[in-house]
């Protein structure tokens, strides 16, 4: 089971972090144990972000086994996610990584596409080096496809309380047909300025795990707090969503 909570770790190099110097694998540190003390347990990475690959690696050190790790790669052939995939388990210093998603493409990979690149991640699962196959995507169609394909365990794809209602039917999809379902953009690139109703939002899916950019000890006790203190959902709230989703329609 994954906390309804997930830790986004793509952030870890941010300049915040980055103008801590010597510092800044301190403050990684901090903030990952905080987050896991506090009941997060599913944490969210890329290859593309290999600094932030290896501060998640060596946050987790100790609590490896207790935890979620989910990371990604935008390789386009067999050979090129391999080495993504190598890298990763190296950067994380872990022997396999829980969730390993296919990312950026422009189609979905199948067991019949001439890439062969769905072979090798399912053959990667068989092999116990990742223990979930995924795909990620900006593109709603293509996470309907991957969901609809029955070969991915997980797609993760932006949904936030600003998205529209086909993006809301993939959600309710992947109910359907069992597939686990990984939000990014909670906040939809900063355009949601009220936490407490973006985190809100996703207290109406049970089959939603969002995963929070975290930059600072500060936004992370926000988001810890509003975790444990969710607003209520009711005809106010849903009124406050349809009012915010009114500015941008």
């Amino acid at each position: 089971m994954v906390s309804r909570t997930g830790f986004g770790a793509m952030s870890l190099d941010c300049p915040k972090i980055q103008n801590l110097g010597d510092q800044a694998e301190q403050q990684v540190c901090a903030m990952v144990r905080k987050a896991y003390i506090a009941g997060m347990n599913i944490f969210d990475v890329s290859h593309t972000k290999p600094l932030c690959e290896k501060r998640l690696g060596a946050a987790l050190s100790g609590i490896r086994e207790n935890v979620v790790i989910c990371s990604k790669s935008d390789a386009q052939c067999v050979s090129d996610f391999r080495r993504d995939l190598d890298e990763s388990l190296l950067n994380l210093d872990t022997g396999w990584i829980d969730i390993y998603m296919l990312d950026g493409l422009n189609q979905v990979p199948t067991d019949k596409s001439p890439d062969r690149l769905y072979n090798e991640l399912y053959r990667c699962k068989e092999q116990g080096v990742i223990r979930f196959t995924g795909f990620v995507t900006e593109d709603t169609d293509l996470a309907r496809e991957a969901v609809l394909s029955g070969l991915y365990d997980v797609v993760q794809f932006p949904f936030n309380m600003l998205t529209d209602k086909s993006t809301e039917d993939v959600v309710r999809l992947c109910a359907e047909r069992q597939v686990g379902c990984i939000a990014s953009q909670p906040m939809c690139k900063g355009l949601i300025t009220s936490a407490p109703l973006a985190l809100g939002f996703f207290l109406q899916y049970d089959n939603v795990s969002p995963v929070w950019g975290v930059q600072d000890l500060e936004e992370l006790d926000n988001i810890i707090y509003l975790n444990n203190h969710p607003p209520r959902i009711d005809e106010q709230f849903l009124s406050d969503i349809a009012q915010q989703r009114a500015l941008f329609e």
